[in-house]
């Protein structure tokens, strides 16, 4: 007679979660929303276009050479080259592309091992709100307490009074962004040089969190921390292969620092993804060889801007200024007395279009009625989601 397993009830163990108060993000959410009501999805902030077909073959040429192994844990030697090279044209500050660059899975990754490499417990990392999701639950997992120093509401301008008075014998790290994500704002080099002489008697690391860097409109110029040595010197400095060439489902990303923090990133990095997909590196670095495709994205992304603003005249709308990024900000309050969340709710439903409330980037929900749209799409997208949202 065969044996019969008996099933008795069972508690699966609790633990205590080391992000409590963390949820589904609202990316998720409302990309979810959208297409249960197939609304026009400019929430989440990714292109609905294709890359590059050369870098898809020198991806595909990759691969059939047989580079599907594992590669060096610091990346793709080449690729490391490339990065390297475009820093020093771009910026006047040259890498070694051995000891200070390393290829990451995504930006993402790079900003976490970043953290959980410099940030011991108790230790300060102050954010400037409103902020990237990933960065709080970041130095919350490295056992770090987040400071969070509002930017300047309406214009999202540092503001250093606040930012001096944040930093205490405790603060281990600052995290900075520019281009800026949510807000669309460029950081001028008198900022950077005002945040230069600010950190400068302090011991305070920095990071530096560029993905947006080729997304600069209208004349303007990235201000890169590798522009300025006093920042250089203590920045870990995050790039993204994914944002800027179209392609963020394969999350390949870089960081440039100096020698000794990259050998505190790299054992870190070693540990927690070790290394990154091998012909996607060797194919980036084949593409890179060609700078165009970097070099002609602010008048590729400022097209797309430029079209979508066109097409919101005539809605009640208020756009704030777009300097940067691929995301424009509209101020609703002539349009909803609803706050920012439930307004994106509301937009999608009846409008047909998603947007992200501001309020979700900041710790404390600060509402002041601005929301988020993403351009990165195809002309005909932003034109019916353009059309929609004149109905408003």
């Amino acid at each position: 007679m065969p044996h019969v397993l008996h099933r008795t009830t069972t508690v699966t163990p609790t633990f205590p979660s080391k992000l409590p108060h963390v949820g589904t993000t609202i990316f998720t959410v409302m990309s979810a929303l959208a297409a249960e009501h197939q609304a026009v999805n400019l929430g989440q902030g990714f292109p609905d276009f294709g890359c590059d077909p050369r870098l898809l073959d020198a991806v595909n040429n990759a691969m059939r050479a047989g580079h599907n192994q594992y590669p060096p844990m610091s990346g793709w030697p080449a690729l490391r080259e490339a990065v390297a090279a475009k820093i020093a044209a771009l910026h006047g500050r040259r890498y070694d592309a051995n000891a200070e660059v390393t290829i990451t899975a995504g930006a993402t990754q790079a900003i976490l091992t970043a953290i959980l490499a410099t940030v011991q417990a108790g230790d300060e990392v102050i954010v400037l709100d409103p902020c990237y999701d990933s960065y709080v639950p970041n130095i919350e997992l490295a056992g770090g307490v987040a400071v969070r120093v509002p930017l300047t509401p309406g214009t999202f301008r540092p503001d250093f009074a606040r930012i001096s008075a944040a930093i205490t014998p405790r603060t281990r790290l600052l995290i900075i962004n520019s281009p800026h994500n949510p807000s669309a704002t460029i950081w001028s080099d008198a900022e950077m040089r005002q945040l230069e002489e600010l950190l400068a008697p302090t011991n305070v690391l920095l990071i530096s969190d560029e993905v947006y860097e080729h997304m600069v409109f209208d004349g303007g110029q990235h201000q890169s921390a590798a522009r300025f040595a006093g920042l250089a010197d203590r920045a870990f400095i995050v790039s993204s292969f994914g944002k800027t060439y179209h392609v963020t489902g394969w999350k390949v990303g870089t960081v440039a620092a100096p020698a000794a923090l990259t050998a505190e990133f790299r054992k870190v990095h070693q540990f927690n993804v070790f290394t990154v997909n091998t012909p996607m590196q060797a194919g980036l670095a084949q593409y890179m060889q060609d700078p165009a495709p970097y070099m002609d994205l602010p008048a590729f992304y400022q097209a797309k801007r430029d079209l979508f603003m066109r097409g919101l005249q005539g809605s009640r709308l208020k756009l704030l200024p777009t300097a940067g990024t691929y995301f424009l900000c509209a101020d609703i309050s002539s349009v909803s007395d609803l706050n920012e969340a439930e307004f994106c709710q509301w937009l999608v439903k009846e409008i047909g279009v998603a947007a992200i409330p501001l309020s979700a980037f900041y710790g404390n929900g600060f509402d002041q009625r601005v929301v988020r749209f993403c351009f990165a799409k195809k002309d005909e997208t932003l034109v019916e989601a353009a059309a929609r949202l004149r109905r408003l």
